[in-house]
């Protein structure tokens, strides 16, 4: 009988983890569109908040993989005073629960989330933000 070894993917990734593969992700966005995104912070949760929750009407915390929060570059004015930081969140269990459901590398479900939330930084539409993804497919891809 051979003895039992534990599986080294039997526990789900971490926040950490997550957070690491935000970052790799972050790395292929093309450069002339990354400059514009200094200042905008990466925060990985384990669900929205309930205000979130309640503010965007979700019937589950598993229906958001995340969230751009912030006033997108599209409409910002030169003169305003910004009233809060620009953010990004990703949700880790909302996004796990996505990757079981789909077999999807976690890393590409990672990526696309994080494009997707950089969209609505740059005030994009859904066809900009496919060609986004693309491109950081393609590099990522080497």
């Amino acid at each position: 009988m051979t003895p039992f070894r534990k599986n080294p993917h039997e526990s789900p990734p971490d926040l950490a983890a997550i957070e690491d593969m935000a970052e790799a992700a972050f790395a292929v966005i093309p450069p002339e569109l990354r400059q514009h995104l200094e200042g905008v912070a990466i925060h990985v949760e384990e669900f929205p908040s309930p205000e979130i929750e309640a503010e965007m009407e979700l019937q589950s915390p598993f229906d958001l993989l995340g969230l751009y929060s912030g006033v997108s570059l599209a409409e910002k004015s030169v003169s305003a005073t910004p009233q809060d930081l620009d953010r990004i969140f990703l949700y880790r269990r909302p996004i796990l629960d996505y990757w079981c459901e789909t077999g999807e590398p976690l890393s590409a479900i990672v990526r696309h989330v994080l494009i997707h939330e950089v969209g609505h930084h740059f005030g994009l539409s859904d066809e900009d933000m496919e060609r986004i993804e693309e491109a950081a497919d393609a590099a990522a891809a080497g």
